[in-house]
C-alpha cells in the first residue's frame, strides 16, 4: 500500500501549550512551524480557535494567520476553523478579506460550530442555543463573493474559500450549501467500523448541490499522524495529547502537554481513554504510517490529508513533520509547486 498520488497535504497546529513554558511559546511554536511547513512542500497549514482552554493558546485564528502570512509567502494558510456561532458572519468576512489582502491567493476560511469548552466559556462567548448554522454560513458567503446587502472592506484580494468542519448534520448543510468538508474522528473508522462513515460521507457526495465556489464535492480527513524510528517511540509522542485528552474527559480540564517522563500512574478509566486516543491515530515507522494512510484515504476518497499531530517534544514533531512530507513525495524549497496548486475550491 503507498499513498495516494495527488492527495493535498497539510498541517493543522492548535498551539499548544506545554508544562514549564509560557503561553506565548505556543503561539511562537506555531508561527515556526508554519515556517518549517512552507519550506517542507506542504500544501496549506491551519491553525484553531479554542477559548480558556489552558492547553490550548489559539484563540484569535484570524490574528494568528496574519503573523504566519508576514512569515510565509506561497504557503496557503487557514482556519480550522473559525467557530460561526461565536461571531457575527459579517465581522468573520471582514477579517478575512484583510487577510486575502494581506496573503492573496492564499487564504482559506474553514469554519465549525462548537459551541464552548465549558459552561463558564459559553457563557463568557454569548453562545445561545439554536443557532442558524446554515444561514449564517450562507450569509458569510454572500458578504465575501460580494453578493450581500452591505459590501465587504477591503475587498478580498482573491476569492476566500469556505470549508464546513464537519460530523454528522454538518455534513448535510454542507452539501445543501456547495461547500467542501473536513471530516475526522468517528467518521474516518480509523480505530473501528469504517461503516457509518463512509456511509455518512457517500450521503455528502450523492446530496452535494454544486455552487460557484466549489462545483464538486471535496472531502479533506483529518487526524493525528506521527512517524517515528520505531513503534515504542511512536507510542511515547503520542502519549502526551492522550494523557491530556484523559484528563479533559476524567477532570474536566484540558491541560497543557506534558513530558512522557512526567506521565505518572493513570486510573483505569484514563488508561481507557488513553488507549481510545492512541487507537484513533495513525502513528509509527515510516513504513507503517504509509500502509495506514494508504488504506485510509483510499476507502474515504479524501483529496487532502491534515495531520492535527501535537506533543511535548517539539524536536521529534519537526522530525515527524519532515518525514510526513518525504511520504508524500514533497520536495522541499525550490522543487515545489506553488500554493495555487491546492485547488480553489478546497
Amino acid at each position: 500500500m503507498t499513498v495516494p498520488t495527488g492527495v493535498a497535504l497539510s498541517l493543522l497546529d492548535r498551539s499548544r501549550t506545554r508544562a514549564g513554558e509560557p503561553d506565548s511559546a505556543g503561539v511562537t511554536g506555531t508561527v515556526a512551524r508554519a515556517v518549517a511547513a512552507e519550506r517542507l512542500g506542504y500544501d496549506r497549514f491551519f491553525v484553531a480557535e479554542h477559548h480558556g482552554v489552558p492547553g490550548v493558546a489559539s484563540a484569535a485564528p484570524a490574528v494568528l494567520l496574519a503573523a504566519i502570512a508576514g512569515r510565509t509567502t506561497t504557503l496557503r494558510i487557514g482556519s480550522a476553523g473559525v467557530m460561526l456561532p461565536h461571531h457575527q458572519p459579517l465581522v468573520v468576512a471582514e477579517q478575512f478579506a484583510m487577510l486575502s489582502a494581506l496573503a492573496p491567493g492564499r487564504v482559506d476560511l474553514g469554519l465549525g460550530r462548537s459551541p464552548g469548552f465549558t459552561p463558564p466559556v459559553r457563557r463568557a462567548l454569548r453562545s445561545a442555543d439554536g443557532d442558524d448554522f446554515a444561514g449564517d454560513l450562507a450569509e458569510l458567503r454572500a458578504f465575501l463573493t460580494g453578493t450581500a446587502e452591505v459590501t465587504v472592506h477591503p475587498r478580498p484580494a482573491a476569492p476566500v474559500p469556505m470549508t464546513v468542519l464537519a460530523t454528522g448534520r454538518g455534513l448535510e448543510v454542507a452539501a445543501a450549501l456547495g461547500l467542501p468538508v473536513v471530516v475526522g474522528g468517528p467518521l474516518l473508522g480509523v480505530a473501528g467500523d469504517p461503516a457509518p462513515g463512509l456511509d455518512a460521507l457517500a450521503r455528502y457526495r450523492d446530496g452535494y448541490r454544486p455552487s460557484a465556489q466549489a462545483p464538486e464535492p471535496r472531502v479533506s480527513i483529518s487526524l493525528d499522524v506521527l512517524v517515528a524510528g520505531t513503534d515504542d517511540e511512536a507510542r511515547d509522542l503520542l502519549l502526551p495529547e492522550a494523557w491530556a485528552m484523559a484528563r479533559a474527559r476524567t477532570e474536566g480540564t484540558f491541560p497543557p502537554l506534558q513530558p512522557v517522563t512526567d506521565i505518572g500512574s493513570m486510573t483505569a478509566i484514563q488508561r481507557r481513554y488513553v488507549d481510545q486516543s492512541t487507537a484513533a491515530a495513525v502513528a509509527g515507522t515510516a513504513d507503517q504510517v504509509t500502509e495506514r494512510l494508504g488504506a485510509l484515504l483510499e476507502r474515504t476518497g479524501a483529496a487532502e490529508l491534515i495531520a492535527s499531530s501535537s506533543t511535548f517534544d517539539r524536536a521529534a514533531l519537526a522530525a515527524s513533520d519532515a518525514a510526513l512530507a518525504e511520504l508524500f513525495g514533497r520536495q522541499p524549497a525550490a522543487g515545489r509547486a506553488p500554493a495555487s496548486a491546492v485547488p480553489s475550491g478546497a
